[in-house]
């Protein structure tokens, strides 16, 4: 009963400190962000005519459009990569290629981002030249962004895909179910939870990266046209800028840090509500 208590004690005194934290940098991020806020005003970050800080031109637009594309799109790339991979392990690999490919996906994940950039730079910018441009553009950025974090949905539908009971798997083909009716009536329905927060943690990682995505998509703050445009994201201009920006300008990239939060969130609180209805 003791151990229980004390077990009790410091989960919820760990939760209140992670909770603290996160409401810490909230706080913080709308303390820097409140001068361009009160100056301003929210409607400029989407009605001025361009990015312009030294003009006092403030428009986010094209840099938010930027980041929602590569962002999806990286999703888009590694969502069924991740699935199919983790029902290959659970179902179609033997053993030892099972054992060697988790082993490669966790290598995958180790990858510091910077290596990422530097291929996707020297090795898949140059293919995507062929199609027109310098090859950094969006789609090169988000095919590189989806590569990392691919690990991601991969490792966690294995494990959600790997703790379902037994019994189920075993019942459904007691009943005369082949594999692939197995996996698509069994396997995915009953891991959809741990497979959609591999979905989310891989997409809040992809709104936060900014390395790969800084050296690949081209830097321009333009509207994209295409995914073969150039453009900036949120997370690149903050990189980008905020070493030399002034008082008002550090404060309007501060308003970028607090819109990704903000999305950020959004997602996180839009997955819960639906695991609510769920449950």
């Amino acid at each position: 009963m003791r151990s229980d208590r004390s077990l009790t004690i410091v989960t919820r005194t760990l939760a209140a400190i992670s909770a603290a934290i996160v409401l810490l940098i909230i706080g913080f991020l709308l303390r820097e962000a409140a001068p361009a806020l009160r100056q301003l005003g929210l409607s400029r970050f989407f009605t001025d005519e361009s990015w312009h800080p030294l003009s006092s031109q403030f428009n986010l637009t094209p840099m938010i459009v930027a980041t929602l594309v590569t962002s999806a799109g990286a999703i888009l790339i590694a969502a069924p990569l991740g699935i199919a991979s983790a029902v290959f392990v659970n179902f179609y690999a033997p053993h030892r290629l099972a054992v060697w490919h988790r082993r490669l996906i966790e290598l995958l994940a180790g990858i510091p981002s910077v290596v990422f950039g530097l291929w996707g730079l020297m090795v898949l910018a140059p293919i995507v030249a062929t199609f027109g441009g310098s090859g950094q553009n969006l789609f090169t950025a988000t095919i590189v962004l989806g590569l990392m974090v691919l690990p991601t949905v991969a490792l966690l539908s294995d494990a959600a895909i790997a703790a379902l009971p037994r019994p189920w798997i075993q019942g459904a083909a007691a009943l005369g179910m082949g594999r692939s009716a197995i996996i698509g009536w069994v396997v995915l329905p009953g891991a959809r939870r741990g497979i959609g927060s591999g979905i989310m943690l891989a997409l809040t990682r992809a709104f936060g990266e900014t390395m790969a995505v800084l050296m690949l998509a081209g830097n321009i703050v333009e509207m994209p046209s295409s995914l073969l445009s150039p453009g900036r994201t949120l997370n690149a201009n903050i990189a980008l800028e905020l070493g030399y920006a002034t008082a008002g300008h550090r404060s309007v990239l501060f308003v970028s840090g607090l819109m990704l939060m903000l999305v950020v969130s959004c997602i996180v609180l839009l997955i819960s509500h639906r695991r609510g209805h769920q449950a």
